[in-house]
């Protein structure tokens, strides 16, 4: 492992590679984000569903187990996932090395291409695979969807926090961890905690609630006002309780 100070200079060094990238690379990469992180949910609602009932919250952690995948798949063979971007552009921008023009339209140009990714995976493979659209399957589908609908505005706010403290950890010991194995176990043990736990990713949530809308358990009204309070709490439990506490705590 790397030092902390030196996990915060390798981070604000990926922060301002990220801005670098060409716009083509961005949607593209961006895509593959989406669809990763959508395809690890996937994997949670396939293992979970057909043991929720009989075994509860343990068929909800090892459906966690799964969902890191998609983030190890991001990391470490190629992608870009705006809630790992609110963490390392903010420390770029903290230490002055992007503005805040560059910062913004990273931040809009990902997630926009994460919401390509995530909904292409909801309906090609969700709804007309057939992947989430039939008996357990369905129901725990909506019933996901409708418990991150269901969550006041605050709730889904906090919630984001939570949820991008954890995502932004997975890439901060990502970072620090000098082989593979390291990595990964870096990136698996955070993400599978914020996903057993229940908090809100903006991007995770923008695969679940479009496939339970298009096999009529959700509206896109709904998405909507799911999507702003949690997109909020993500960039603070990112850009604030990660990078921010580490730059004023590492960079002197």
């Amino acid at each position: 492992m790397y030092t902390p100070d030196e996990i915060l200079e390798i981070t604000i060094e990926m922060g301002t590679k990220k801005i670098a990238k060409p716009f083509v690379s961005k949607l593209l990469l961006g895509f593959v984000g989406g669809a990763m992180i959508s395809l690890g949910y996937l994997a949670y609602i396939r293992v979970a569903s057909s043991m929720v009932e009989e075994w509860g919250s343990v068929a909800s952690f090892l459906g966690a187990s799964v969902f890191p995948i998609g983030l190890i798949v991001i990391l470490l063979g190629g992608g870009e996932l705006i809630t790992g971007n609110m963490m390392a552009v903010a420390a770029a921008w903290f230490d002055k090395k992007v503005n805040t023009k560059d910062l913004l339209i990273n931040w809009i140009t990902i997630t926009l291409a994460n919401a390509a990714g995530a909904i292409f995976v909801a309906y090609f493979f969700g709804h007309i695979v057939g992947l989430t659209s039939s008996g357990a399957f369905l129901h725990e589908t909506i019933t996901l969807a409708e418990g991150k609908i269901a969550a006041t505005p605050l709730q889904g706010f906090i919630s984001g926090i939570g949820c991008n403290w954890f995502v932004g950890i997975a890439l901060w010991l990502c970072y620090g961890a000098k082989d593979s194995a390291g990595k990964i176990l870096g990136i698996w043990f955070p993400v599978m905690i914020f996903v057993a736990i229940g908090f809100q990713h903006s991007v995770a949530n923008m695969f679940v609630i479009p496939a339970a809308i298009f096999e009529g358990g959700a509206t896109w009204t709904q998405m909507l006002q799911n999507f702003v309070p949690v997109y909020l709490g993500n960039i603070i439990g990112g850009a604030l309780f990660v990078s921010g506490i580490y730059y004023k705590a590492f960079k002197h």
